[in-house]
């Protein structure tokens, strides 16, 4: 293991020299508070971005899905173990299947959905499915691309299919931590596991739907099993199954959410705890998991900054921004 993380060494120090330049908190609260668009814009430069002041929400779109794509490619050449990298790219795969099943139900085009971060070229995804041709695919990804198509079809019910590929995604996702032999990896995705079961428990307790309907759209992989979330019967107990976790904060906002409060800040608090563990990552020397961090942080700025650039240029008010914005890594 020693020797693994020693391959790190040179990748971990190039990142450690990028941390600096990513958007922080402190440069995304000027953007909002830049008097306009076009001066909010020219503050991303000190990030390395082009000069966006002219851009319209479609170029800065596509600007932001090319860095990301960029960044992945380049991870992929250089990373020790591309299993790290990969574990990244699946959800753009699923993000790709998800636009594809969902354009053939409603009879419209997905082409415009699609994206390049994926591990599969989006234009082999969309023909594979067209022609039926799953076997071509990533085997977890053909099989549930065809149980998805399948399922929505016969009942009508996107959210049975997104289930259906949600599992699938995280499952690869653990797959490729396991394979990489990364704990942190694997750590940070069961995170993401628990928090969308919390809010989809959190969801299922405002709608005062059962717990067998909670049961049936809770995701397998997480700290806290689905058969634990769906028996907590209210909303205390449920709180109380995250109160010793990265999900504490989040889970009591939660418990207030359930009853009836704002779902903002309790979302919000769900997204900044996986900030949080990831800030992790800055004791360590070398290692995987500064490629771990660095990649979800680029991800959350480019989230940030589509936030921030398109909602000041729609004319949205920056505080509206504000408190959907959540914390950064920088």
């Amino acid at each position: 293991m020693a020797d693994k993380r020693d391959a790190y060494l040179c990748l971990s120090a190039m990142l450690r020299a990028r941390e600096p330049q990513l958007l922080s908190n402190e440069k995304a609260q000027r953007m909002l508070e830049a008097p306009s668009f076009e001066e909010a814009a020219k503050l991303l430069t000190d990030c390395g971005y082009p000069d966006l002041a002219a851009s319209k929400a479609d170029e800065i779109e596509k600007l932001l899905a090319e860095r990301r794509d960029a960044l992945f490619d380049e991870m992929s050449s250089l990373a020790p173990d591309e299993a790290i990298v990969r574990a990244f790219r699946v959800k753009y795969d699923y993000h790709n299947v998800k636009a594809i099943v969902k354009g053939e139900a409603m009879g419209s085009d997905p082409k415009r959905l699609l994206t390049a971060s994926g591990r599969v070229p989006a234009e082999k995804l969309l023909d594979a499915y067209q022609e039926s041709r799953y076997v071509e695919l990533p085997n977890a990804l053909g099989k549930a691309m065809e149980e998805a198509r399948t399922v929505l079809a016969r009942t009508a019910n996107p959210q049975m299919a997104d289930l259906i590929l949600d599992q699938a995604c995280f499952g690869e996702m653990q797959e490729a931590a396991r394979e990489a032999a990364c704990p942190f990896l694997e750590d940070y995705v069961r995170l993401l596991i628990d928090s969308t079961n919390l809010k989809s428990a959190v969801r299922t307790m405002r709608m005062h739907k059962d717990a067998d309907f909670l049961q049936s759209v809770l995701l397998a992989g997480g700290t806290v099993s689905e058969s634990r979330i769906a028996a907590a019967g209210d909303r205390e107990a449920l709180a109380g199954l995250f109160a010793n976790g990265k999900l504490a904060k989040a889970a009591a906002l939660g418990a207030e959410a359930a009853a009836g409060g704002r779902m903002t800040a309790f979302e919000l608090a769900c997204d900044n705890a996986a900030t949080d563990f990831l800030k992790d990552a800055k004791l360590v020397g070398f290692g995987p998991e500064t490629l771990v961090a660095y990649l979800a942080a680029v991800e959350g700025e480019i989230t940030a900054v589509r936030m921030i650039l398109t909602g000041r240029l729609a004319g949205v008010a920056p505080d509206t921004i504000r408190e959907r914005l959540r914390d950064l890594y920088a």
